[in-house]
């Protein structure tokens, strides 16, 4: 390949101009500089494929070009030629990551299979980045299962979504996949080889709220015997992950917004502002527009965050995608060396009917079941009844005109599975998918409390 990039930095402009000549004479496109600082100035402009550059420069020298060349485009390949060769210097150059070191005088013939052999490396770099940037969309894809229409374009919305570094706002159900979909947009983004942190804004008190994100001082309260790093300082240059972010309370909303807008923080208990650089995905299964209007979510943070909306269907408006998710959970939770079973058609027919208000969460969970109290290598209608713990829910409502609320379906849910467990929490909370202080919320809420609890 000749449409290849050179780049020669060079402040003797003979020898620039040779080595200009020499290149374009062999198809290849030339860049050339006259310093070190005009070098580094092209780089952060544009990529090339192979660096020439001399070593003994006035300012920035080849070593300070070598440096720069790898630390703005990993794939590309340096060459360092000199007049004042030395053991030394030729060690410390391919230590930094130099392709080759050539001394001047040198053979034009010599330096031409360098040249070819560099950009050899160099497009086989290139083709081994592209290979694994593949494989990590493939496997971003992968986990996101289904092949409805609404799937489709999630997935596509989803890539659109990661290359842009902007706040995401991710709407969805209780149990469609917001942390999945903002763990994907992160993976498949700029930042996907840095630290995503996710945080859950229902779990904590606004005290742990405040020493967990921002960490804190050595003896900013009793017990604080050293300096703590919190998650937002953790994930510099990654991804923060805020769930359930509705239910962060008003004046840990204020604290958050000022952080987003300053770039900056505060430890509890310090006093000098620490810079940070993260990337911010929320997800919420309320309708914050409807909360800010409520006074109960603040509008100023909310605009802050819908930068971006992904909304995130739930499973009752993909029904097509059941059985491909019941198959793929069948033979994630199957134990080892076993057959996965198979659902007949009529037991994938039954399985469409159900309502699923706990959506993908509770399909797996029912997957679960059917593992456990199904023995058979080909699962039929008739076996996977009794997992649902109501008939009732696998008929077809279409017919219904009073159609129960979202909530109404979550309180029957949770019920199931506390009378399920016999009340024990720490088990519902395993099966239900969610913590126990979001259990005790719901419990709260609805006024479930089982009586051997």
């Amino acid at each position: 390949m000749k449409d290849r990039k050179i780049l020669i930095v060079d402040d003797e402009p003979i020898a620039r101009d040779n080595l200009a000549h020499i290149i374009t004479k062999d198809g290849y496109s030339a860049r050339v500089a006259a310093d070190g600082q005009q070098a580094i100035d092209i780089l952060k402009k544009e990529e090339v494929d192979l660096v020439l550059t001399d070593l003994c420069m006035k300012g920035k020298d080849g070593m300070a070009v070598l440096d720069e060349a790898k630390n703005l485009w990993p794939a590309v390949e340096v060459v360092v030629i000199t007049g004042h060769a030395s053991v030394d210097t030729a060690v410390e150059a391919m230590r930094r990551g130099a392709y080759h070191y050539v001394a001047k005088p040198f053979k034009i013939n010599e330096l031409r299979v360098i040249v070819e052999k560099a950009l050899e490396k160099n497009l086989l770099r290139k083709e081994i980045r592209s290979l694994r940037e593949q494989v990590d969309t493939q496997k971003g894809a992968q986990r996101i299962v289904g092949q409805s229409s609404k799937i489709q374009a999630l997935r596509e919305t989803i890539h659109q979504v990661s290359q842009l570094d902007c706040n995401v706002l991710i709407q969805g159900e209780t149990g469609t996949g917001k942390e999945l979909v903002a763990r994907t947009i992160h993976e498949l983004s700029p930042r996907g080889k840095k630290r995503f942190v996710a945080f859950n804004c229902g779990v904590f008190t606004e005290e742990l709220i405040s020493s967990e994100l921002f960490g804190y001082e050595r003896g900013a309260f009793t017990g604080a015997n050293k300096i703590k790093k919190g998650l937002l300082e953790m994930a510099e240059g990654g991804t923060v992950f805020f769930d359930e972010v509705g239910e962060l309370p008003l004046s840990m909303q204020v604290k958050l917004l000022r952080v987003l807008q300053e770039r900056s923080l505060l430890r509890v208990g310090g006093t000098e502002e620490i810079g940070v650089d993260f990337r911010v995905l929320a997800a919420t299964n309320k309708d914050l527009k409807r909360e800010t209007e409520a006074a109960a979510f603040r509008s100023d943070l909310y605009y802050r965050l819908d930068v971006l909306t992904i909304k995130i269907p739930s499973l009752s408006e993909r029904k097509e995608d059941i059985p491909l998710l019941a198959h793929h959970f069948l033979a994630k939770h199957a134990r080892l060396g076993k057959t996965v079973p198979r659902l007949s058609p009529e037991a994938e027919r039954r399985l469409m009917l159900y309502d699923y208000p706990g959506n993908i969460r509770e399909l797996e969970n029912i997957a679960q079941r059917i593992l456990i109290t199904c023995g058979e290598d080909i699962i039929e209608p008739q076996q996977i009844a009794g997992v649902f713990g109501d008939t009732e829910g696998m008929s077809i409502r279409d017919h219904r005109k009073d159609w129960p609320s979202l909530e109404e379906h979550e309180k029957h849910y949770i019920l199931e599975v506390l009378d399920e467990v016999e009340g024990n929490k720490s088990a519902a909370v395993k099966i239900l998918g969610i913590d126990r202080v979001s259990l005790w919320r719901k419990i709260k809420r609805y006024g479930l409390e089982h009586p051997d609890a």
